[in-house]
């Protein structure tokens, strides 16, 4: 009789067990989200999180956490997200830099774009060439004319690292144009941008910023252009590469998107999904972000955020293959 209680017991505990993993999941959320962020405080990574955390929060009915953990390129707070469980209460905000060039070019970086299932993207910003302000060339073309008649002493371009999504454009630049450039790696986009301005390199593809904007209005340094294939409304007057004649085929744009691990239950991914998309459509949330020089991302749905993802994925690790980009 004890053993036909004690299996009775069993067994009911598990039928309790099955028939709570439903409800959990159903429940969610049931306490504060996590969203990370893979670079420091204060950053502009950072800012765009703290635009979502209150409309993310009310959306959800649950308070939302910004997590500031910065290295290796954004991949270590990429691989904390990865070790929680997943349960969506750790969203990632990531970009290509971080969950897809990352592991492309440092060999200490495991994980790989697979690993997460985009919920849905979030914002876009305009890249563009700026050059310092007294480099004779005013336009793409003219830059790319300048290069060449610089092959015995090739323009400096900066990034922000070594396979970088920067790093990776410029690259692919000199290889459908057969110009010699010189890679000056920095540490981050503020001292890049400060020697621009100083003179010390002659150029970069960066996102354009508020900063950047300013100083190319007090004349310290000049935008060349814009790397989308359209120009973009917050940046009208300025022409895009392919306007010109040798980049005819440039279009590229820097995206972030909220991120959870691939085996996130399913009705959890539709319910962040919704509540994201619920808090893009806010015009306070379009509005800070545009002041942050940023465009919010159009509703997606689950499946078109996949497509995307996926092709961008393959993307950029064509042109990592194209240029020989090894892990190092």
């Amino acid at each position: 009789m004890t053993t036909s209680f004690f299996r009775s017991a069993v067994l009911l505990g598990c039928g309790l067990l099955l028939a709570a993993g439903p409800a959990s999941a159903d429940g969610f959320p049931s306490k504060p989200v996590n969203l990370m962020v893979p670079y420091p405080a204060g950053g502009p990574s950072d800012a765009t999180a703290r635009i979502f955390t209150v409309p993310l929060g009310k959306a959800l009915g649950q308070q939302v956490i910004v997590e500031n953990l910065g290295g290796v390129s954004g991949a270590m707070g990429a691989q904390k997200v990865l070790a929680a469980p997943a349960d969506g209460y750790y969203i990632f905000q990531g970009s290509p830099n971080e969950i897809i060039l990352s592991p492309l070019a440092n060999a200490a970086v495991k994980l790989k774009a697979e690993d997460f299932r985009m919920v849905h993207p979030v914002a876009e910003a305009v890249m563009v060439f700026v050059a310092r302000k007294d480099l004779p060339a005013n336009n793409v073309d003219e830059l790319i004319a300048l290069a060449r008649k610089s092959a015995d002493k090739p323009l400096s371009y900066g990034s922000v690292g070594i396979g970088s999504l920067y790093h990776l454009i410029l690259e692919k630049v000199q290889l459908d144009t057969g110009v010699k450039l010189m890679h000056a790696p920095y540490k981050g986009n503020a001292p890049l941008l400060q020697d621009i301005g100083g003179g010390q390199v002659d150029f970069a593809v960066l996102v354009y910023s508020a900063a950047m904007g300013a100083l190319a209005d007090q004349g310290r340094l000049k935008i060349l252009g814009q790397l989308g294939g359209q120009r973009s409304e917050l940046l009208k007057n300025v022409p895009t590469a392919s306007e010109g004649k040798e980049l005819k085929n440039v279009n590229y744009k820097t995206w972030s998107g909220f991120f959870v691990r691939k085996n996130t239950p399913e009705d959890v991914v539709q319910k962040l999904h919704q509540a994201i998309g619920t808090t893009l459509k806010e015009g306070s949330v379009r509005e800070q972000l545009a002041a942050q020089t940023q465009l919010a991302s159009p509703p997606t749905t689950l499946a078109e955020g996949a497509k995307f993802y996926e092709a961008e994925t393959a993307r950029y690790r064509d042109i990592a293959k194209s240029i020989r980009l090894e892990p190092q």
